[in-house]
């Protein structure tokens, strides 16, 4: 494994002493499981990068171990090593008086942001390149992430889940090592160790000041932790107070709400407006909007339907529908279905909410779709939003032609989706209302767009 760490600011190779490694010399450190050298590939005044690489030892793994403690099982197993988790675990001791935050030969620069660039070559993400965007972008990086096929000369065989990751963004040092800390081995969705209490306290220290506000909290604490259900309660009652715990999701007052957070606001707003009192929230995920929903006591009943199991069990968890006081038991239910086929069980709401889900259909299907959702199930409000393919030009590192996700199929202009909502609202007997959603550019409009679609009879 190999973690690349870069910075501009001059003079650059302060890095090294951030790091407590000199730039000009080769370091290794023994580990548990293998080897890390530290090196410096450049150390100029104007550029400065060292490398972390680690090796794993396959002897050592299971040296002096039953087979029944083995990572590797005698090196006969299908995912010998647990990647991340072990270059988690290097980062933590070759750079730990960096992660802890000192340094007493340049003490100004330990809170000073500093223009960083991570790159970690070869990283597991089990969740893809969405989960990657996920864990880092609403931290303030750059994100750019490159796949790689499971066989160059297989191509049919698809991809791997294996991806190259860029990061880029102007913070503290210590920050930087601490996001990495944390959320190598949640990407992975696994550890090469035993979980117990002292690690609540390691996420903790390590998330202070991040993880609390963090839009994945949860799934982070879910994952970090080895998806164990008293060490996930016992983290989640120490990063978020109780009497917090209502007011979900927390937006901090002195930042601005992210661009989603704002799409499930103005779907929530709308919603309120029309007087929606039992809601679907179509395509529903890992339940961001439903904790809005349920937590709003102007909502008595909520619905959230997906086609992934696997989403829908991340929104339990999320919700902890498991857990829920007295007085929110039975408000929301979650429903296993596609958007493309009949069903019985839609029908009887007031309101439907589909917040970034119709890019996610293939075109070929979308009849089907509209069908479900505006003959079959017919609530009297529905809000549907979906990206602006015309504000795509103004994200940095998005190339032209790209789509916003990797399973978009599709992304309307203003325009395009105008036509489409306004067909939908004459064909099925709706009024219709087209608003931008984010900050608004003159030139190509907003980031997203919402169609607000209301029934003639109301």
């Amino acid at each position: 494994m190999l973690l690349t760490i870069t910075t501009t600011h001059r003079p650059a190779t302060d890095l090294g002493y951030l790091l407590h490694k000199h730039p000009d010399k080769v370091q290794g450190f023994p580990l548990s499981f293998g080897e890390a050298t530290v090196f410096y590939p450049e150390a100029t005044q104007e550029r400065c990068t060292v490398a972390l690489l680690v090796e794993v030892d396959p002897v050592a793994l299971v040296r002096g171990k039953t087979w029944r403690d083995s990572v590797s099982d005698h090196y006969v197993n299908d995912r010998p090593y647990t990647a991340s988790s072990f270059l988690s675990v290097a980062l933590g001791q070759v750079f730990s008086t960096a992660l802890a935050g000192h340094c007493k030969a340049r003490p100004e620069l330990v809170d000073q942001a500093l223009p960083l660039e991570a790159v970690i070559a070869v990283v597991p993400s089990r969740g893809g390149e969405s989960l990657i965007r996920r864990l880092f972008e609403p931290l303030g990086y750059d994100v750019v992430v490159a796949g790689a096929p499971l066989d160059d000369q297989f191509p049919e065989w698809g991809d791997s889940p294996y991806y190259t990751v860029r990061l880029n963004a102007a913070l503290p040092l210590q920050r930087l090592l601490s996001h990495l800390y944390v959320l190598m081995p949640v990407l992975d969705n696994d550890k090469h160790y035993y979980v117990g209490a002292d690690e609540v306290s390691k996420l903790l220290r390590h998330g202070e000041g991040w993880l609390e506000v963090h839009p994945e909290r949860e799934l982070i604490t879910w994952r970090y932790l080895r998806r164990s259900r008293r060490l996930v309660t016992e983290a989640l009652a120490r990063l978020v107070p109780e009497e917090a715990a209502d007011d979900e999701p927390p937006i901090a007052q002195d930042r601005v709400p992210s661009l989603h957070e704002q799409r499930l606001m103005a779907v929530v707003e709308v919603l309120k407006t029309h007087g929606v009192r039992r809601v679907l929230d179509l395509g529903c995920g890992e339940g961001r909007l439903l904790r809005y929903l349920l937590r709003d006591p102007a909502f008595a009943d909520v619905v959230g339907m997906d086609v992934s199991h696997v989403a829908l069990e991340h929104a339990r968890e999320r919700l902890k529908l498991d857990h829920l006081p007295s007085r929110l038991e039975g408000k929301v239910a979650l429903l296993h279905g596609s958007l493309t086929y009949r069903d019985r069980r839609l029908a009887g709401f007031d309101g439907a909410a589909l917040v970034e889900v119709i890019e996610h259909l293939d075109p070929a299907r979308i009849a089907a779709f509209e069908r479900v959702v505006f003959e079959f199930a017919h609530p009297p409000v529905v809000v549907l939003t979906t990206p602006n393919a015309e504000y795509n030009q103004l994200f940095p590192a998005m190339a032209a032609g790209a789509m916003r996700h990797s399973d978009h199929r599709f992304e309307w202009t203003r325009h395009e989706f105008a036509e489409w909502a306004q067909a939908v609202a004459d064909r099925y007997g709706y009024n219709l209302l087209v608003q931008g959603l984010g900050p608004e550019d003159p030139v190509v409009g907003t980031p997203s767009q919402m169609g607000v679609f209301t029934h003639h009879d109301r």
